[in-house]
């Protein structure tokens, strides 16, 4: 995937983790594609650990279901360190 594809594929990655994970975000849109691309990179590690396809293209399902996964344990893992896992 070229680089723009990556930005845009993480900020709807994050924009969605976001959506499942509830509690407070800060960084907005530049944050929203960090946790995305950063989560398909942890979701690939993760399916590959478990012997399946990480993320392998755009316009493919399986790629976004593995990097919503690796962003919302991401988020996850990020707001239970930080404290703010509950919603205000």
């Amino acid at each position: 995937m070229s680089i723009l594809s990556w930005v845009i594929f993480g900020f709807i990655v994050g924009a969605l983790a976001k959506w499942v994970v509830p509690g407070s975000a800060p960084a907005g849109i530049l944050g929203d594609i960090v946790v995305g691309i950063l989560g398909a990179l942890i979701g690939g590690w993760l399916f590959r650990l478990f012997g399946r396809e990480g993320v392998t293209g755009f316009w493919n399902w399986h790629s976004w279901l593995c990097a919503v996964i690796g962003a919302v344990v991401l988020l996850w893992a990020a707001r239970i360190l930080t404290g703010r896992h509950r919603v205000t």
